[in-house]
Formats: structure tokens, C-alpha cells, sequence
């Protein structure tokens, strides 16, 4: 049965349709209709009917229907003469938030428009079987609004990863999306009234991204949400804050991630979405719609070829995101009448009620969920009731994910119920923090009211005046007691005039008041009775140190001075010398000798200016310089202030602190010193600064020039032998406990420790040996004797006897420190046990090795007897002097073809390397001008080398050693190892200056020196020496190294050191050298 007319044609078609529209039993339509529903697009079977005008299905919000196919006529002049217009979609900026975000049920199939609705959210603006005057009717139902409609099947969705806790269906989420490629695809879906998303939780906590890369990232079940709302957020990295409803389980079967082939995609789609249609039940449908159904099938194929068919998300395939194809998750069936389900109903019930006892934010979402369930009863739905505690509770994302996972009804609510009652037991904590810190803050505000009412009451009563007013009397009352210079007096009334004008409040009363308060602690005026006496400061000098004459000397010239001038202006004395000499102690004892207060602060690594000058006022915390503090501390304007390690002051970005020392420790400048904090100058003319260095290499010169250097060489045996006897080991035997023992440290043992163990200068090792001989003496006597001698019970007092019983109590780590501490401590746990008096210990020579270990050193020096090529040279270092030893060898054997070199070893710096050039030329010119006939250096290849190449050595005082050892090496002739030798050598032969005389000369003795060489230039410091330190010990002054020369080859035969390498280097016969000339340029090939 075929139309011919169109019109008649046309009206059949659109009769047949609103006879079947709600009949979808025809497989076409069925098809048809479920594909508009899944995939929200125009039915492609409806668009083959010229009647009836395909339609983008959308489950947006309300929209405006679009106007009719241009290919269909219309069958009423209304409708031909106004056509409808199709509004715009607005900018990607846009908002699908809805009245109510919960899924629209489908409506009835007796409703025409809501079967429309639940069709895909668009209409058919043909007939519906209605003709005439129903037109009109119809035309005003098809302008009115389509409601939104979520699709009850979307196999395939744009899935967003979500941090910390999953989503549960209904309940909103906001979340902040930072990929530009995912906000833009969000925009997109909007824009195509497709806003929805599967929302996954990530398996790493950490994790912050908007895409997933592999289904392992992520949970496979998620929540189906429906974008509410979003809008773009600025800052400085663009995002977008999206507000999600979520609205059903989903369980994520497969992944397309990012940048997958377009192929691949789509075959993974459309099998999915054919697998949803065919398992898609079919309804009952009325006779006549098969027939309709059936012609409009044929007239359909007759119209137009088959379309491809259409993917609902391929329009994201183009961005960088990740689709997912999912599938809904049912829950399984319950009973809501178990006794179960209902018990742990209840009890979630209950849990909630504990919970906004003690949380109030919990008040509202409780009262908004029990509003938007049934008529007062929240229980009826007990699947929405695990979701709503999952959701308001804040447990861990696992505990959150397996509740979301599950679909047994009884597990839900079980796992609902344990992270409520977690939830419960947070509040209930929190709350009880929070009323401890709330009974605190009113006992405090309480104590403040109080003490408010009381001094007003005191105030009225004329008792006590306001705290203002009594603290600028206090500042009143202590500048009264100083003699404050003009200066400093004008500035003092000016700041308390200030003080009293601004109120307590202010932030600038406390820096006020801190001003004043360091303005009035300074002794201005105020200096301590000194000690002239000479002889009360030589017993206290030598009652502190042995030795150190140079020193005291200088001390009891200043003490001389004062006691004739009735006071002394402030000097710089700086001590410099090795370590363990007694630079820091000497301090002290001229403090004490003074009767001056002392105070020490040290200046090694010190990089910020501000320690010694201070902070400006204008920063937060500012303080006075350590000079300023050193006064505050010793109330008085003439103490003894000790700078140490002068020599080790840094640099860095907050300035050059030894720069302010030059201001500091200047004798005409310091009478008017101005700390950046006082901003008053200070007086410091009276103050005796000593300093201490190890050397005065790293000082600035203009700060050295400042300072009186006092040079403190090191200590010879017999001054350490005193040193110990009378100081180290007395103290060493009290510090150990064995006072009143009989353990003798016999004379001898302390000379093996000297000569063996501790051969440094100073006399700091030796302090640590003798102690660590004591210490094992009190082992091996408790060892011996036995701790039953010694019980622990009569050690412990009655109070350390109680905490060791509470200490015993304690299990917990020593790591931790346990609450009941204070029990388990006490002022005087234990007394001194005494030694019996039969113990009997006695340390000499000969045991001295189960106490300190073998000896260290086994030999007084180097060689005993030193072979040609070595010389005995001398160093300072600053542990003090060393013997330095130089060394000569031939590194090939002579003849006539050898060529010469010099190899020099030894961790050399540039300095030395220079000398040793220097030392080798003079020598190769003293053998060409004094023995002609010796070519030694002509043809020898020498080695030199300085032992101990760990340790750096410089300077050029090994000049002379140098030439000597390479002149002993040429003459083949062996050195006195008594004689030792120091100074630079120029290229002519003169002997210059050195320096350390004294250090070198105490080597010089420890190495069994008896004679040393040295530059005649140091004569008057060679006289200056101490006899215990010459005595033994023979000093050459030289001005040439003739005189060297002369010295160290007593005899040397000229005839016999012209002819020592004639032989050797004899001219081998013709023959010969071809032959041998022939064998070198074959070493030299196969080399």
C-alpha cells in the first residue's frame, strides 16, 4: 500500500507514529529508542521518516525545542508562517544545576509528554494522532520545558580520578580539576547536555592527578555523577570547581586511557553499548502498533541507507582524558524486616544521636537527611542510611571504599557502623581536648579578673600606684644610682618621657621599656677595686701555671704600672701559640690576679656583624652586641673580657665581624664604642682584652697590628714533667676518685708518657693520659676486690633509693621519656664510696703499657744513623715544632748516557717547591765552583722527598736542609744525625730569618738534636730563650751556607770529591756506545 501524495503520506506517517511511540515493541523503534535513550542522540530510524524531524535527546536542563525538518511540509499555516527558533547554547562557563539532582522516574506511558521525556528529553513536533482544533493544543504542550532525565544505562563515561574518599550515591562533592584537556572536555559534555562522569577513588593517598593512566591507579567501582554545577576558579593555575551528584554504583570493566588509537576506542564502545541494547527487556506492545511499526521499518530502509551508528562520548576522543566503560551494580535483595538489618539500623540511629551530642556540625546534615527521607523514619531505607554514614564520616579510604563496594546489604550497614562509630570516638576525644583547653583559658581569665579587681581595689586604696607609673620610677631610681655620661643621660630621659606617654597596649611600649632596661643595666661609672700587688699576682700566676714566663712578665708590667698611676688604661694583649699550652686558663689566672671580673666569649666561625655590634631596634628580638652583654653580666665598667680562636673569625653575608673588631679592640677608638642597639657611645678604655690564636697567618693585618702579640712556644720534657706533678695528675686522681687511695703514678711512668705517647706540644694528650691511666687503675680495683667490697646499696641515698625503685617500675624505651620522670629523679641520688685501705696500686715504666696501650713513638728520631742524601731540617706547625726530615736518592744508576732530573714529593706547597728549585740550582753551583771534577749533577736523576705526605708542609726555612741533603748525595757522604738546621736560602748562598725559633729548637731537643744550625739574623731570639730549654744543646748562627758548608763537612777532601764519579761517568769506547745507543732506541720502540 503506497501514498502518492506527500501531504497524505506525511499524515499517515506522524498518525502511525503517535500510535506506537509508546509501544516500543517494534525491534526498529525499540532500537531506535533505546539508542536515542543511551546515547542522547537523534534516532537515526526516526530520521529516515520525512514526517517526523530528527532531534538532538538530551537530559539537560530545560530547553527551548528546536524547529522542524526543512524537508517536512507543515500541515497548518501557524505553523508555516512562525517557525520555531533553536536558542543557543551559552559559553562553556555554564551551570546545569537543577531544583532537584536526584533521577526523574520514568512517567507513566499514558502520558504523552513524559513518555517524550523519558524518551531522551526532546519532542516530536508532529501530530500525535490529534487533527483540527487539537493542534493548537498540541503546539502549546511542545513549547513547554523538558525535564532533565539521567539515563538508566551509560556503558560508557568520562572517568575522573578522586583522592582521600570516594563518592557515595547522593550526597554532593565538590572537586577542583587543574588538566586544562579534562576541563575543557567538561565544558564540552555541558555544552552537549551529556554532564555526566564516573568518579573512581585513587589507591595512592598521594596521588593529585584528573586522568587515569591504568585501571591498577584507581578502584574498579565508582560512582555514575551528574555535573551539578561548574565555573572556572583564577589564580595562579587555572582550574575548574565542578560540583558532582553522584547517583548510582558503576564497576569499571575496561579503560581507554588518554591518547589511545580512535579504533580501538570505538570497538571497545560499541561492543559494550550492543551488549547493553540486547539484553535490554522488551515491553508488551498493542496489536496495531506492529503493523505501523512494520511499515515504517520498510518506508525506512526505502528512504535512506543505514547509518553508522553513533557513539555518545566520541566527541571527548579528541581531548586527553580517560573514558571508561562501565556497568551498573545492583544491590542484592534484603529484607528490611530482618533482625539484622533493623539491629544495626538502630544502632547507626543511635550512633548519629551520640555523635551531634558532641559535634554540632553534625547537627545539620543529620536533620537534613532525616528531613529528606520519609515522614520520620530514616530507617526505611537502610541502603541510603549506610551511604549517608559512610559519606559524613571522615575514616580511612579504604574502610570508605569497601563500604562502598559493598552490595549485601547487611555488610554495608556493618561497615557503614565502623566507621561511624570510629567517627564517634574522634568527637569524642576532640571533645574532651576541647574542654581541657576551655577550663584552662577560664582559669586563666578568671586569675585576670582577679588580679584586675585587685589592683584597682589597691589602687583606690593608695597601697600600690599603677604598673606604668612604678616602672618609670624603678628606671628613675636606677639611673639615679649611675654616673651616666651627658650623652647617654639625655638620650635616657627622652626615651623615659616617651615610655610614660604611650600606653602599656602598644607594641613600641615593649621595645621602649627593653631600651631602658638594657640603658640602666650598664655600669656606667662603676669599676671594681683592683689588686696591685706583685707579689700577690706572682703566687696567684704560678699557683695556675708552670712556665710561661713571657706572659707573667708582661702581666706583672702592667700591674707595675697601675700601682704607680693609680689605675691603668685598657690594653690588647693577644697569646698566641699551639694548642694545650694554656692560652684560655692563663686568662683566667690574670683575672683572678687582677681581682677584675672575667668573662669569655669565642669568635671562631663568626660570620654576623651583629654579634659584636648588635641589632638596630627596628627588628623584632634585637639584642646589644657580646660586649655590651659581657658588661650587663659583670656590672662593672673595667673587667677582663677574653676573645678566642681570633685567628678561625669568619665571613659571610651579614659582614666581616673582624672589621668590627677593629673598632673594638682599638685603643683610641674604644673610649667612645657605639653599639647599634644602644645607639649611645660606651665607654671601654678600662677593659683588659685578651685574645688567643693559633697563628697570625689568618688574622687581618690592620686587626694585628691593634693587638700586643705574646708568643707561647711549646713545652719542653721537663716543663710537662712539672705540669704533671703538680697539676695533671692530682686533678686527674680526684676526678677519678681515687683521692684518698694509695695509686701512685711513679716519676718514671710520666717520662715514658712524655717521651712515648704525648710528644706534642702543648700538654693537653698528656692530660688525657694520665686521666685514662687513673680511670683504668679504679676499674682494675673494683675488679680485683670485687663489687661486694663496694654494694650499690650504701652508694644510694634514701631519696636515690625510691627512684631507682620507680625506675624499675618503668617498662617503657629509654627513647621515651615516661610520665612519671619526676618520681623516677633526684637532686642527690648517690655519695662517693670510699677505697679501701688495703688496696695498694703502684703505675711505673714497666706496667704503664697495660694502662695506655705500646708505645706511639719507638724512637727519640727518624734515623739513627742517616745515610747519604739525608739531612735533619726543622718546621713549625702549629701543634709547635717538628723535625722535618729531607730525603735524596738516585732514582737510575750513572754512566755516561744518563740524563739528569729532580722529582720532588711529599704534599709540597708552592712556597717549598720554590725552595727546592732554589736548593738544587745553589747545589749544582757549589759543585761546579768548588769541586769542577765532580759531574754528578750532570747526569744523575734525583728524587726528594719530605716524609709524612699526609700533612701539608710550606715555607721556605728548609732551604738550607735541602741543599744539604743534595750536596751529602753528591759527595756521597753521611750526615751527624745530632745536627738539625733551619733557614731560607737565597740562589747566592745567604742564610735569611726564620721564624718559630723556640718551637724548632723544642723539636730540636725532643729529636736528640745536639747541635742546631740557624740563621744569624735569629741570634737575639736564640739568647732569649730559657736555659732549661738550651740546656744540652749547641746553637751554629750562620750568614752564608759557606759557613753551613763548613759545619756539615768538616773534612771534605777536594782531590777525593772531584774524582767520586769519575769512573762512573768514564766515556765508554766507540763500540760501546753504538751498542748501547742501539739498545736505548729499542727500549724506546717497544716503550
Amino acid at each position: 500500500m503506497v501514498f502518492r501524495s506527500p501531504l497524505l503520506r506525511a499524515s499517515v506517517s506522524r498518525t502511525a507514529y503517535s500510535l506506537i511511540r509508546h509501544s516500543p515493541s517494534s525491534p526498529l523503534l525499540l532500537r531506535a529508542s533505546a539508542r536515542c535513550r543511551y546515547e542522547r542522540h537523534p534516532c537515526p530510524s526516526l530520521r529516515a521518516t520525512p514526517a517526523i524531524s530528527s532531534r538532538t535527546f538530551s537530559s539537560s536542563t530545560a530547553r527551548w525545542k528546536e524547529k522542524p525538518n526543512k524537508d517536512s511540509k507543515p500541515d497548518t499555516e501557524e505553523a508555516e508562517s512562525k517557525p520555531e527558533k533553536e536558542p543557543e547554547l551559552s559559553e562553556p562557563a555554564v551551570s546545569t544545576k537543577t531544583k532537584n539532582p536526584d533521577p526523574i522516574p520514568p512517567p507513566r506511558s499514558g502520558d504523552a509528554k513524559g513518555g517524550a521525556a523519558a524518551a531522551g528529553g526532546g519532542g516530536s513536533e508532529g501530530s500525535s494522532g490529534e487533527s483540527g482544533s487539537g493542534g493548537k493544543k498540541r503546539k502549546s504542550a511542545d513549547r513547554s520545558l523538558s525535564k532533565p532525565v539521567v539515563p538508566e544505562v551509560y556503558p560508557q563515561v568520562m572517568a575522573i580520578p578522586i583522592a582521600k574518599r570516594p563518592l557515595f550515591p547522593g550526597f554532593y562533592k565538590a572537586i577542583t580539576i587543574r588538566n586544562p584537556e579534562v576541563t575543557q572536555a567538561i565544558y564540552e559534555a555541558i555544552k552537549r547536555g551529556q554532564p555526566y562522569i564516573g568518579a573512581f577513588l585513587l589507591r595512592d593517598e598521594a596521588a593529585d592527578k584528573d586522568v587515569i593512566e591504568s585501571m591498577d591507579d584507581v578502584y574498579e567501582v565508582g560512582t555514575f555523577c551528574q555535573i551539578t554545577s561548574a565555573f572556572p576558579v583564577q589564580g595562579e593555575e587555572p582550574s575548574m570547581t565542578a560540583v558532582l551528584y553522584p547517583h548510582r554504583r558503576i564497576r569499571m570493566t575496561s579503560l581507554i586511557p588518554p591518547n589511545q588509537k580512535e579504533g580501538e576506542a570505538a570497538a571497545k564502545a560499541e561492543v559494550v553499548i550492543e551488549d547493553a541494547l540486547q539484553s535490554k527487556p522488551e515491553k508488551e506492545v498493542e496489536d496495531k502498533g506492529d503493523v505501523v511499526a512494520s511499515f515504517e521499518e520498510a518506508e525506512a530502509k526505502d528512504a535512506e541507507p543505514k547509518q553508522a551508528q553513533y557513539e555518545p562520548t566520541s566527541f571527548l576522543k579528541k581531548y586527553n582524558v580517560s573514558l571508561v566503560n562501565v556497568e551498573n551494580l545492583a544491590e542484592e535483595p534484603h529484607d528490611k524486616k530482618s533482625p539484622t538489618v533493623r539491629a544495626l539500623t538502630s544502632e547507626i540511629v543511635n550512633v548519629f544521636k551520640d555523635i551531634v551530642h558532641i559535634n554540632h556540625i553534625f547537627r545539620d546534615q543529620v536533620s537534613t537527611f532525616a528531613m529528606s527521607q520519609n515522614p520520620g523514619n530514616v530507617g526505611e531505607d537502610p541502603a541510603k542510611l549506610a551511604d549517608f554514614a559512610a559519606a559524613t564520616s571522615s575514616g580511612e579510604p579504604q574502610e570508605l571504599q569497601d563500604a562502598l563496594e559493598a552490595l549485601n546489604m547487611e555488610d554495608r550497614l556493618h561497615k557503614a557502623l565502623l566507621v561511624l562509630k570510629k567517627e564517634l570516638m574522634n568527637a569524642q576525644l576532640q571533645s574532651k581536648i576541647s574542654k581541657d583547653v576551655e577550663s584552662k583559658i577560664q582559669k586563666r581569665q578568671r586569675e585576670y579578673w582577679l588580679m584586675e579587681q585587685m589592683k584597682g581595689i589597691r589602687r583606690e586604696l593608695g597601697i600600690e600606684s599603677d604598673g606604668k607609673d612604678k616602672l618609670i620610677e624603678t628606671f628613675k631610681e636606677k639611673a639615679n644610682n649611675l654616673a651616666m655620661p651627658e650623652a647617654v643621660k639625655k638620650v635616657f630621659d627622652e626615651e623615659l618621657n616617651k615610655l610614660a606617654h604611650i600606653e602599656p597596649a602598644a607594641s613600641e611600649f615593649n621595645v621602649t621599656r627593653n631600651y631602658l632596661d638594657w640603658l640602666t643595666q650598664i655600669p656606667w661609672g662603676q669599676r671594681s677595686a683592683e689588686n696591685f700587688g706583685i707579689k700577690h699576682a706572682m703566687g696567684v700566676l704560678d699557683e695556675d701555671h708552670y712556665g710561661l714566663k713571657d706572659v707573667k712578665d708582661r702581666i706583672l708590667e702592667f700591674i707595675a704600672v697601675g700601682k704607680l698611676r693609680g689605675t691603668v688604661e685598657g690594653k690588647i694583649l693577644c697569646m698566641v701559640g699551639p694548642p694545650g699550652v694554656g692560652k684560655t686558663s692563663i686568662g683566667k689566672s690574670i683575672a683572678r690576679a687582677l681581682n677584675r671580673q672575667y668573662y669569655r666569649f669565642s669568635v671562631g666561625g663568626l660570620t654576623d656583624v651583629a654579634e659584636i655590634k648588635g641589632h638596630r631596634r627596628t627588628y623584632v628580638g634585637a639584642l646589644p652586641g657580646r660586649i655590651i652583654q659581657a658588661l650587663k653580666k659583670c656590672q662593672t665598667e673595667n673587667p677582663l673580657i677574653l676573645i678566642d680562636e681570633v685567628d678561625k673569625i669568619g665571613r659571610g653575608h651579614q659582614g666581616d665581624p673582624s672589621s668590627a673588631l677593629l673598632e673594638l679592640l682599638d685603643p683610641e677608638q674604644n673610649n667612645s664604642f657605639l653599639d647599634h642597639y644602644l645607639d649611645v657611645p660606651v665607654d671601654l678604655s678600662k677593659v683588659l682584652f685578651v685574645c688567643t690564636a693559633n697563628m697570625t697567618d689568618t688574622i687581618p693585618r690592620p686587626l694585628l697590628d691593634r693587638m700586643e702579640m705574646l708568643e707561647l712556644s711549646g713545652y719542653v720534657a721537663d716543663e710537662k714533667m712539672a705540669i704533671a706533678e703538680r697539676y695533671l695528675a692530682p686533678a686527674a686522681k680526684e676526678l677519678s676518685g681515687l683521692k684518698d687511695a694509695d695509686v701512685m703514678l711513679e716519676k718514671d711512668a710520666i717520662t715514658e708518657l712524655i717521651n712515648k705517647y704525648c710528644r706534642e706540644s702543648g700538654v693537653r694528650n698528656l692530660k688525657k693520659q694520665i686521666e685514662k691511666v687513673y680511670r683504668k687503675a679504679a676499674l682494675k680495683i673494683i675488679q680485683d676486690i670485687g663489687e661486694e667490697a663496694l654494694p650499690e646499696e650504701e652508694a644510694l641515698t634514701v631519696e636515690g633509693k625510691a627512684a631507682a625503685e620507680e625506675s624499675s617500675k618503668d617498662t617503657t624505651d629509654v627513647k621515651t621519656t615516661p610520665e612519671t620522670i619526676a618520681k623516677e629523679t633526684t637532686q642527690t641520688p648517690r655519695v662517693a664510696l670510699k677505697v679501701p685501705g688495703s688496696v695498694h696500686v703502684q703505675i711505673t715504666k714497666d706496667n704503664l703499657k697495660d694502662y695506655v696501650g705500646p708505645p706511639i713513638f719507638t724512637s727519640d728520631r727518624l734515623y739513627d744513623t742517616t745515610p747519604p742524601g739525608v739531612a735533619m731540617g726543622l718546621a713549625w706547625t702549629q701543634m709547635g715544632g717538628a723535625a722535618l726530615y729531607v730525603e735524596s736518592i738516585l732514582e737510575n744508576a750513572l754512566n755516561y748516557s744518563s740524563r739528569p732530573g729532580l722529582e720532588r714529593t711529599g704534599n709540597l706547597k708552592a712556597v717549598m717547591k720554590e725552595s727546592t728549585q732554589i736548593a738544587y740550582s745553589f747545589s749544582k753551583g757549589v759543585l761546579a765552583r768548588s769541586f769542577p771534577g765532580n759531574k754528578f749533577f750532570e747526569h744523575a736523576r734525583i728524587h726528594l722527598h719530605c716524609p709524612e705526605g699526609a700533612v701539608q708542609k710550606d715555607g721556605p726555612s728548609a732551604g738550607i736542609t735541602m741543599a744539604t741533603s743534595l750536596l751529602s748525595l753528591a759527595l756521597d757522604r753521611k750526615l751527624d744525625p745530632t745536627i738539625a738546621m733551619t733557614g731560607e736560602l737565597t740562589v747566592t748562598g745567604k742564610v735569611l730569618r726564620i721564624g718559630g725559633l723556640r718551637e724548632k729548637t723544642v723539636a730540636a731537643r725532643r729529636a736528640g738534636a745536639r747541635t742546631i744550625i740557624f740563621p744569624r739574623d735569629n741570634e737575639s731570639d736564640w739568647m732569649e730563650l730559657p736555659e732549661n730549654i738550651k740546656e744540652g744543646i749547641g746553637g751554629k748562627p750562620v750568614d752564608w751556607y759557606d759557613e753551613v758548608f763548613s759545619i756539615v763537612f768538616p773534612d771534605v777532601d777536594a782531590e777525593h770529591a772531584n774524582s767520586l764519579w769519575k769512573e762512573t761517568l768514564k766515556k765508554p769506547a766507540k763500540e760501546i756506545r753504538e751498542k748501547e745507543e742501539v739498545d736505548e732506541a729499542e727500549d724506546w720502540r717497544s716503550s
